[in-house]
């Protein structure tokens, strides 16, 4: 026999010593020092190892016998719950559903059909769930306990597993609680089910809480731990943002603001007009303007219907408002600014004096504020739960202090700032301090602005030409409209046009319209989000605006 060949039958045998002195090795038990245990240690560790052994022996053996228990346990309740087929409009049926919100104490032993989202589910051992149960603004609590009827331990089980933020349909008895739950905006009644069928289930993962994304302000400084929902996470997940019932509030006042604008003019005699949003020039002569391709010229997004609603005056329309969108190109990245935004606007034919529409605007606002607080007190409410805020102060007629009088106020104050200088955002918020301490009110107007701080179409003041026939109004010391009497005459109107170094050419219909007679006239602005941004005191126009659009900002 070769060398070679008596090492190759040599191998297999030491492989058989080295295994060997292997597994010797392996059941040498060291302590914690690196040394073997002693026998009497080695003895414990191993009545230790048989105790842990049964115990697992002995808790598989119950998890067995439960299951078969279970398994074996008839679910009388089966056809009381589970997922619904999708629904596609199969049947139309008699069936009356009530809205959380109308669940009342007087509805207490009632039978009711509800349709609306898990916002929570917590089981209480195996025979108890409760349910926080969300539709719009309201939430309610719902419970399931077993009994020997109508709730089995398997439709219970099922209650606990549905993912928050899964529609349901359900039916339940209206039951007084024993104390208010608090946590729930429908509070003095909850619903014990008796049915309970998942419509449409969540089957990704939310990309936030909705109980963390509905926290209080407050809370935050109380519990620093407490996960917080940053702004920029919101927006980009704004579907299921908006699904708070904050956020569902928020734009439920934001309606409410626009339908009250409408509401308070139609009353007025107004007529709503729909201005076009492509057009051939810029509408105030800036430069802020979207650029856009319209077949094989240029257009602009519009950034007023300025144009249109003066246009509509020299069309003997009388007065006009719209509610529609406004673009502005303008790169700023603040709290307050939008690149598109919401204009409430409003145009109207006066007969002697400016200030009869000025006045008029006041007590449109003066109108909105009231109408907000008696009509929308429950979606106020709900949002000064998440965002404390005092309601807003305000007088029956309107302050009214001119522009004077305001670089007095912060002259007094310490601010450095010359007679026509136009108003710092800082010095817009520090007047509006101001004025609330001297006047006990967050919403005033301020009139006769500086003339060059003012468009083109800004008719002068008439006994100094320094100043303008121009008024904004500020709610909580910020602006939220811009206003002026505007110039109605074409040859006067010319002459601004090229004071303000603006190409006459591309105002060419607008002055037309104004050499075949227009009455004097004035009107504004009001920018919608503004306005319920400060009104709610939510601190950044973006939680103010369906889908924000600002500079850095274009989805979703």
């Amino acid at each position: 026999m070769s060398e070679q060949e008596k090492a190759s039958a040599a191998a297999p045998a030491a492989a058989e010593a080295v295994a060997e002195v292997t597994e010797k090795m392996q059941e040498v038990v060291l302590d914690a020092e690196g040394k073997p245990l002693s026998k009497k240690a080695l003895k414990k560790l191993e009545k230790e190892r048989e105790k842990e052994q049964r115990k697992q022996e002995r808790l598989a053996r119950e998890a067995a016998e439960r299951a078969a228990r279970e398994a074996a346990e008839v679910d009388f309740a089966k056809e009381s719950y589970g997922k619904a087929a999708m629904n596609m409009s199969q049947e139309k049926t008699e069936t009356k559903w009530v809205e959380v919100k109308d669940l009342s104490e007087a509805m207490v032993g009632q039978t009711v059909h509800v349709q609306a989202r898990v916002h929570t589910s917590r089981a209480t051992g195996n025979k108890m769930c409760f349910l926080v149960l969300r539709e719009a603004t309201s939430t309610v609590q719902g419970l399931l306990v077993v009994n020997k009827e109508t709730i089995s331990k398997q439709m219970v089980k099922f209650a606990a597993s549905i993912p928050s933020e899964s529609i349901v349909s359900i039916v339940a008895e209206v039951v007084k609680p024993q104390e208010p739950v608090k946590s729930c905006t429908v509070g003095d009644v909850e619903l014990h089910l008796t049915k309970l069928f998942v419509t449409s289930e969540v089957t990704a993962t939310l990309p936030f809480s909705l109980e963390d994304a509905s926290r209080p302000e407050t809370d935050y400084e109380k519990d620093p731990s407490l996960v917080k929902v940053l702004l920029d996470t919101r927006l980009n997940n704004r579907v299921v943002d908006l699904r708070t019932i904050t956020n569902n509030a928020i734009f439920k006042i934001q309606a409410a603001v626009c339908q009250l604008f409408r509401e308070y003019l139609t009353n007025e005699k107004f007529t709503e007009i729909h201005s076009p949003k492509i057009i051939s020039t810029a509408s105030e002569g800036g430069s802020n303007v979207f650029q856009v391709t319209y077949f094989k010229r240029n257009a602009y997004l519009a950034q007023s219907p300025q144009l249109f609603k003066q246009m509509c005056i020299a069309a003997d329309f009388g007065k006009v408002f719209e509610i529609a969108p406004v673009f502005r190109a303008e790169d700023s990245n603040t709290h307050r600014h939008l690149t598109e935004y919401i204009g409430l606007d409003l145009e109207c034919a006066f007969r002697e004096h400016y200030h009869e529409v000025m006045y008029m605007i006041g007590d449109m606002f003066i109108y909105i504020f009231k109408n907000l607080e008696e009509r929308w007190a429950h979606e106020l409410a709900i949002v000064r739960r998440q965002y404390p805020s005092e309601p807003i102060k305000f007088s029956d007629k309107p302050l009214k202090l001119e522009y004077k009088d305001a670089v007095a106020l912060l002259r007094k104050n310490g601010v450095e700032m010359d007679d026509f200088e136009d108003l710092s955002t800082p010095n817009e918020k520090l007047l509006g301090k101001l004025v609330k301490e001297e006047y006990g009110t967050d919403f005033y107007m301020l009139d006769k602005f500086p003339l060059a701080v003012r468009p083109f179409y800004t008719m002068p003041d008439p006994e100094d030409p320094r100043y303008s026939n121009s008024y904004d109004f500020f709610l909580r010391g910020e602006e939220i409209m811009s206003g002026a009497q505007r110039i109605h005459d074409a040859a006067f109107l010319d002459e601004r046009i090229k004071a303000h170094d603006v190409d006459p050419a591309t105002l060419k219909d607008y002055v037309e319209a104004f050499k075949f007679g227009c009455p004097p006239h004035a009107g504004g602005g009001v920018g919608l989000e503004r306005v319920v941004m400060f009104y709610l005191g939510v601190g950044n126009i973006r939680r103010a605006s369906l889908f924000p659009r600002d500079p850095k900002r274009l989805d979703p």
